[in-house]
């Protein structure tokens, strides 16, 4: 875990106030209880939009906030840019079931300062945010290494993840796919025309290798949901 020269340590005594954003209101409860129960934190607020962290964050005056990549009728990556553009001196926590290995050293480009998976979340979400807290990132060792260059993967197993060769925006629409957004809301949310999303889809197809719609958006649902979850459509997504 490195030191971040422009996040200085809180000074002593002064509790932590966190902000929990994520879509499911059950996430929620159980981080702002966890994060409640322990000495020198406050959980200051919750919110599952983009739109309501953005709001809330003048609010609550939060030090932290933590942000699933999976947002109501949004995507958590472009919050993170957003929170970094507007609140410098915040500090974001990512903690998503999203692949670490292909998400984590996106978010750190876009601001965020850890990464920790919602299946490791309860062993681990304290530990991650008091080392932010501390002016340090949080990381998995498995992408700390990669991170550093000296991946414990095999060729083969980077093979296997085509995610990473997307570009940021590319990701942000293959997110926003998986979420259940159309074409029409995935321009709207990142203020791009229609035939630019179609471009993209196109190019997501050919990077990842896959020949239709119906199989962009299962596989766009799985990385984004996980294993086995169903499309979640907000309105019927064209081909």
């Amino acid at each position: 875990m490195s030191k971040l020269s422009n996040h200085e340590p809180l000074p002593a005594g002064v509790p932590a106030r966190i902000l929990v954003v994520d879509d499911h209101p059950l996430v929620r409860a159980g981080l702002a209880q966890l994060i409640s129960q322990q000495p020198g934190l406050i959980c200051c607020g919750q919110a599952d939009t983009a739109a309501a962290a953005l709001a809330a964050v003048p609010m609550l005056h939060p030090h932290l906030v933590t942000v699933d990549l999976r947002l109501k009728g949004g995507d958590g990556l472009s919050l993170i840019k957003d929170l970094n553009l507007q609140f410098p001196s915040l500090l974001t926590l990512v903690i998503s079931q999203s692949d670490e290995m292909v998400f984590a050293e996106r978010v750190l480009k876009l601001g965020a300062r850890g990464y920790l998976m919602k299946e490791r979340a309860t062993e681990e979400v304290l530990a991650a945010i008091h080392a932010l807290l501390a002016g340090k990132i949080y990381l998995s060792s498995a992408v700390a290494a990669f991170a550093l260059g000296r991946p414990d993967r095999t060729g083969a197993e980077a093979a296997d993840r085509p995610l990473g060769n997307l570009s940021i925006r590319e990701l942000q629409v293959f997110q926003l796919l998986g979420a259940g957004l159309n074409n029409r809301k995935i321009a709207q949310h990142l203020g791009v025309s229609i035939k630019t999303i179609e471009a993209h889809r196109e190019n997501l197809k050919v990077k990842l290798g896959i020949t239709n719609a119906p199989q962009l958006l299962r596989y766009a649902t799985e990385q984004v949901n996980g294993p086995g979850s169903p499309p979640r459509f907000n309105d019927p997504l064209p081909p």
